[in-house]
């Protein structure tokens, strides 16, 4: 029987280096556990996969467990993709910005004044709760699939041991202020502003 790559318990473990003995060992579970678990033999309860996410820093994991074993999930949390940073970050913008110019938000609040939703207004309150889903969507993709696990995380160098200048960009380690020049704006209401981070 060929081995199998797309079980989801199998491919967190490698992930994270753990051979199935020491798995086994982490999880304070049998070898033949985990082996059921990876060839499909068996489906791990929730509370072992709770350890697993956190043995294996695999926060995916606990989503693609619920998504495959509990069909209500699909009702209630978006079927997400696995997607870089920089991705889901524009994803984020892009659909925030959608939703407050298409003033979702105050038609949303004229639907909700007379505390009932009427069927007039179902359809453009369907269209709202969408927009949100997919805000929702790209937030739950960012926290489960960009989040670093904690042992990759690297502390920030002290301020001012290293300056970088890119393009017209003045910026020091600890990032507090970017200096906009005209003509390399990122948006157009930015013109020879300084822009502070908390």
């Amino acid at each position: 029987m060929p081995e199998d790559y797309s079980n989801i318990y199998k491919i967190a473990r490698r992930a994270a280096g753990f051979t199935q003995e020491s798995a086994a060992e982490r999880l304070e579970i049998s070898v033949d556990s985990v082996r059921a678990y990876e060839t499909h033999q068996r489906t791990p309860p929730n509370e072992i996969v709770e350890r697993m996410v956190v043995c294996f820093h695999a926060p995916q994991l606990a989503y693609q467990h619920l998504h495959e074993t509990t069909g209500l999930v699909s009702r209630i949390i978006p079927q997400l993709e696995q997607r870089n940073i920089l991705e889901v970050a524009i994803r984020i913008y892009n659909r925030m910005r959608n939703f407050s110019q298409d003033s979702c938000l105050e038609r949303l609040m004229a639907i909700a004044e007379d505390g009932r939703i009427d069927d007039t207004e179902r359809p453009e309150f369907d269209e709202i709760i969408a927009e949100l889903r997919s805000i929702i969507q790209s937030g739950l993709e960012l926290e489960i699939f960009c989040s670093p696990e904690p042992a990759a995380k690297k502390e920030r160098p002290e301020a001012a041991t290293s300056r970088r200048s890119v393009q017209g960009l003045a910026s020091e380690n600890d990032c507090k202020s970017i200096l906009a020049q005209p003509g390399r704006n990122a948006s157009p209401n930015l013109t020879r502003k300084e822009v502070s981070f908390p």
